[in-house]
């Protein structure tokens, strides 16, 4: 099941992001079979939040899932919102 994690950062939180990307980064490789798709936000050119596309069994695993993102152990998130979606159109995800 496909769920869509929206993520805002705090404001202000720049420096947050930009010292744990690499670490983010390597979380999403180790995870690329489940963490399908994803992004940052911007204003302008600078990143405010985070879209993940995720395949997970069900909601509790894409919780625990983002749980374990270093960018949500740094608390850089404002607000996390998790959607359960369905692909119809596009790239076979």
């Amino acid at each position: 099941m496909f769920f869509v994690a929206l993520c805002l950062d705090k404001p202000g939180h720049v420096d947050l992001r930009m010292s744990t990307r690499a670490a983010h980064l390597a979380f999403l490789d180790k995870h690329a079979a489940r963490v399908k798709l994803g992004g940052p936000f911007l204003d302008g050119e600078t990143p405010v939040g985070s879209m993940l596309i995720l395949d997970c069994e069900n909601e509790s695993a894409a919780r625990a899932l983002l749980s374990e993102d270093p960018y949500a152990a740094a608390g850089l998130f404002a607000s996390v919102e998790l959607k359960p979606w369905k692909r119809v159109v596009g790239a076979q995800l």
